[in-house]
């Protein structure tokens, strides 16, 4: 019950001025920094691994800033998911190779976990008549997971697989030329991850922006989402030229090298409520 009346308030904050509701989630922002000190604790050693060569306050405003941008973009999901797609137009602005990504071409978007990865989804699905996957972690909440669901299939020709649908259905539709937007940098566990420096630090990744490019026989084009006072900006990229290569390791270091860059460009955008190094090498000591 108090999760359907949460989404139901939460809807209702769709509806006004976006700076109000910036407003609001920057008081959101600094309230869960206090009242959740677990992952308080997360984002400051993430930032201490990730960013050793700034001072304690340069990252203790980094971490101020991460909680500000997390509570700013759940609630930006009130209009990105129940407003107009002409309200979203308004606020959302898509550049760059846009054009390219109506070849007829298989391709893989590289979308690194930024506060407004949903957005930069809603705005392709919503802009192009092309077809779209993805995969679709479930929600521990069934209200909210359904809620989550049905956010991302609002527009467009999409299709949502979830993990346990396994890798040949996903391939089969990206040598159809269905975009996958896939979102590999995170820590999902030992199974199928190896062990690629992220800011210099081992960290357990999947390889599978390179696998699936390779399976699919297709390009990788990242796709980055910045947050912006007035909504959002996304950008689609240039294709990477030199990938996937036979080396499976290396492709997923080079992911991870180029998503530094993209990061060191916003870091307070990034996913760092995320326990990032939670799964370490054998006899390397924990860090959560």
């Amino acid at each position: 019950m108090f999760s359907k009346l949460g989404l139901l308030l939460l809807r209702a904050l769709g509806y006004l001025p976006l700076p109000w509701l910036r407003a609001l989630g920057a008081g959101l922002g600094a309230l869960l920094l206090v009242v959740i000190p677990s992952r308080r604790r997360v984002v400051q050693i993430n930032l201490r691994v990730c960013f050793p060569h700034l001072s304690d306050v340069e990252r203790d405003v980094l971490a101020r800033q991460t909680f500000v941008y997390f509570a700013q973009a759940w609630l930006d999901r009130s209009w990105l998911w129940h407003r107009s797609a002409a309200r979203i137009q308004a606020r959302v602005k898509l550049s760059g190779e846009v054009a390219a990504l109506s070849d007829a071409s298989p391709t893989v978007l590289f979308a690194p976990h930024f506060m407004g990865l949903d957005v930069g989804w809603t705005a392709l699905t919503m802009s192009l008549p092309l077809h779209f996957t993805t995969i679709f972690t479930p929600q521990s909440n069934a209200v909210v997971d359904a809620w989550v669901a049905k956010g991302r299939q609002r527009f467009g020709h999409v299709r949502l697989f979830r993990r346990e649908d396994g890798v040949k259905p996903i391939v089969a539709a990206l040598r159809q030329n269905e975009l996958l937007y896939l979102l590999p940098d995170m820590n999902f566990g030992p199974s199928e991850s190896i062990f690629v420096p992220f800011y210099g630090e081992l960290a357990a990744t999947v390889p599978s922006l390179s696998r699936f490019a390779k399976l699919g026989r297709a390009r990788v084009v990242p796709v980055i989402t910045r947050m912006t006072e007035t909504g959002y900006e996304v950008v689609v990229h240039p294709a990477w030229i030199d990938f996937p290569t036979e080396d499976a390791e290396a492709d997923t270091a080079t992911m991870n090298q180029r998503l530094e860059v993209f990061i060191n460009t916003m870091p307070a955008q990034y996913f760092w409520v995320h326990k990032r190094f939670k799964t370490r090498p054998p006899g390397t000591p924990e860090l959560y």
